[in-house]
C-alpha cells in the first residue's frame, strides 16, 4: 500500500500529482483565448457558429464523467483509475491536435474531456491517500491543489493566447503530450495505493442518469436566453428532461445496493454543508471571472488578450495563501477556519467589485481580485479536504468527485442565472438593445449603452456577493470539528479484506 513507499517515491508521486492538476486546469481555460486561430484555420465560414460548442464539449464530457470516477475510485482502486484518466486525456489531447475540421475537433474535445474529467478529481484523492500514508494532515497537499488550480485558471487564457499569436494553435493540445507520458511513466513506477479485493458492482444504470441529467442541464445553460429563448420548447423541453432525469437517478441511488453516489452522504451534516457551498462557490467563481471580463472589454475598452491579464492579481492572491496555508494550518487553522475565512474574504471581495464603474481606477480593480484571490485561494482545496476528513474512507473517492461536482453544476448555474441578470437589468436600462451592439455604437448611443451595462455588472456582482454570504453561513454553521476517528465498520464495507499493494 501506500505506506511502503520511499520517501522519494512519494515525493515524486506529490509533484505527479501537481503536474497532472495543472493539465486539468489549463486545458478547462486555454482554448478560450483561442477560438479565433482555430476558427480561421478549420472552418472560416461557418466556424463562428460552433464555437460555443467547441468549449463546452470539454466540460460537458468532465461533468458527465465525475460522479463515475469516484464509484470507479472506490471500487477499482485509485491508481488504476488515476493512469486510466490521463491516458484517455493524452489520446484526446493528441487528435484535437491533429483535427482537420470543426466536427472532429468537437468530437476530440469530448474525448479529451471524460479524461479530463478525473484528472482533477481522481488527483485529489490519490493526493489524499499519499497524505493518509505519510501520517500527515492533507491540509497542505489541498492547499498546494488548490494554489495550482487557481493560478492555471487564472494564467490558462493568458497561455493559450501566447501559444495561438507565436506559434500555432495545434500546441495548445500537443503540448500535453510530453507531461502527461512523464506523469504517466512516474505515476506507474511510485504510487503505491491500495486497491479493493472483493469484487462490487458498480452502478452504471445510475451514472448513465445522472451524466445525462448533467448534460440537459448544461444544455439549458449553454443555450437559455443565447441559441433558444427561455420560455421556447427546446429550453422547456431540456428543462422538463432535467428534472425527470433527476427524480429517476435519486430513485436509482435510492434503490441500488451500490449506488454511484450515496444519498447518506448527503445527510451528513459536513458533508452535506461542503456540498452545498462549493455548489454556491462554482456559481460565484463563475460570475467574478466571466463578467469581470466583460466589464473590462465592454466598459473599458480594453482588448481581450490584455482583460486577460488582469486574472493575474487574482493568481498571486491564491499563490499568497497556497504559500502561507502550511503555516496557518500549523497554527491550529482547522479546513473548516480557512472555509470560513475564505468565503468571508471573497464575499467582501465581490462587494467591493459590485462598486466598479466607468471610472473607477483600475489599480483598485487589481486590488479586488487580489483580494477576491486570497479569499477563494482558501476554498478550493479546502472544502475537497473537508469532505476527505469526514467521508468514510471506502467512500473517499465519491465524496472527493462529489465535491467537484457540484461546483461544476455551480457553475454552470451561475452562468444561465448571471447571464439572465444581466440582460434584463441592462434590457430594462437600454430597450431594444443588446450588450453585443455596444462594441459597435459611439457617441451618446455608446456612452448609454456604457452605463447601462454597467448598472447590469453591478446587479451581477451584487448577485455573486450574495451566493458567497449564503455560503459564509452554511459555513459558519458547520460542525467545529469533523466527526472523530471513523470506525472501522465505516472503515471497511461488509465483505472486504485489507486492501493490498499493487
Amino acid at each position: 500500500m501506500a505506506s511502503s513507499m520511499t520517501p522519494l517515491q512519494r515525493n515524486v508521486a506529490f509533484a505527479v500529482c501537481l503536474a497532472t492538476v495543472v493539465l486539468a486546469v489549463l486545458d478547462m481555460q486555454i482554448v478560450s483565448a483561442a477560438t479565433v486561430p482555430i476558427v480561421r484555420d478549420l472552418d472560416p465560414v461557418h466556424g463562428v457558429d460552433r464555437i460555443p460548442w467547441l468549449i463546452s464539449a470539454y466540460s460537458l464530457a468532465a461533468t458527465a464523467a465525475l460522479p463515475l470516477y469516484g464509484k470507479l475510485c472506490d471500487v477499482l482502486g485509485t491508481k488504476r483509475v488515476f493512469l486510466a484518466a490521463v491516458a484517455v486525456f493524452l489520446v484526446g489531447s493528441g487528435l484535437c491536435g491533429a483535427a482537420q475540421n470543426m466536427d472532429s475537433i468537437i468530437a476530440f474535445r469530448a474525448i479529451q474531456g471524460i479524461g479530463g474529467g478525473g484528472l482533477m478529481s481522481v488527483t485529489l484523492v490519490v493526493m489524499a491517500e499519499l497524505m493518509a500514508a505519510a501520517g500527515k494532515q492533507g491540509s497542505s497537499g489541498g492547499n498546494m491543489g488548490g494554489l495550482i488550480a487557481g493560478a492555471g485558471m487564472a494564467l490558462g487564457p493568458v497561455v493559450g493566447g501566447t501559444l495561438a499569436d507565436h506559434a500555432n494553435w495545434r500546441w495548445i493540445f500537443y503540448i500535453n503530450l510530453p507531461l502527461g507520458i512523464a506523469v504517466l511513466i512516474a505515476g506507474g513506477y511510485t504510487l503505491r495505493l491500495p486497491r479493493q479485493t472483493v469484487a462490487r458492482r458498480i452502478d452504471f444504470p445510475g451514472a448513465a442518469l445522472v451524466a445525462a441529467f448533467a448534460s440537459a442541464l448544461l444544455l439549458v445553460t449553454e443555450w437559455g436566453g443565447t441559441d433558444y429563448a427561455w420560455s421556447s420548447t427546446t429550453i422547456l423541453g431540456l428543462i422538463g428532461a432535467a428534472a425527470l432525469l433527476l427524480a429517476l437517478f435519486l430513485w436509482r441511488q435510492a434503490t441500488a445496493p451500490e449506488p454511484i453516489l450515496p444519498l447518506s452522504l448527503f445527510k451528513h451534516p459536513v458533508l452535506g454543508g461542503s456540498f452545498a457551498v462549493q455548489l454556491l462557490l462554482g456559481t460565484a467563481l463563475t460570475g467574478s471571472i466571466v463578467y469581470l471580463l466583460m466589464y473590462l472589454q465592454l466598459a473599458r475598452g480594453i482588448a481581450a488578450t490584455q482583460a486577460s491579464l488582469y486574472l493575474i492579481p487574482m493568481a498571486i492572491g491564491m499563490a499568497v495563501i497556497g504559500l502561507a496555508s502550511a503555516r496557518l494550518a500549523r497554527r491550529g487553522w482547522t479546513a473548516r477556519t480557512f472555509v470560513v475565512s475564505g468565503t468571508a474574504t471573497a464575499t467582501i471581495a465581490l462587494a467591493l467589485l459590485a462598486t466598479s464603474g466607468t471610472g473607477t481606477s483600475l489599480w483598485l480593480v487589481r486590488g479586488e481580485m487580489l483580494l477576491l484571490g486570497l479569499g477563494f485561494g482558501q476554498l478550493l482545496g479546502q472544502l475537497i479536504l473537508l469532505a476527505q476528513e469526514t467521508a468514510p474512507s471506502h467512500q473517499l473517492g465519491v465524496a472527493t468527485t462529489s465535491t467537484r461536482f457540484f461546483q461544476t453544476l455551480g457553475s454552470a448555474l451561475g452562468t444561465a442565472f448571471f447571464g439572465t441578470v444581466l440582460a434584463r437589468v441592462y434590457e430594462a436600462q437600454v430597450p431594444g438593445s443588446t450588450t453585443s451592439a455596444i462594441a459597435h455604437l459611439e457617441g451618446t448611443a455608446r456612452t448609454e449603452a456604457v452605463r447601462g451595462f454597467v448598472t447590469a455588472t453591478h446587479w451581477v456582482f451584487l448577485c455573486a456577493a450574495g451566493a458567497m454570504a449564503l455560503a459564509l453561513l452554511l459555513s459558519a454553521l458547520l460542525p467545529k470539528q469533523p466527526d472523530p476517528a471513523r470506525s472501522e465498520s465505516q472503515q471497511q464495507p461488509t465483505g472486504t479484506v485489507p486492501a493490498k499493494s499493487r
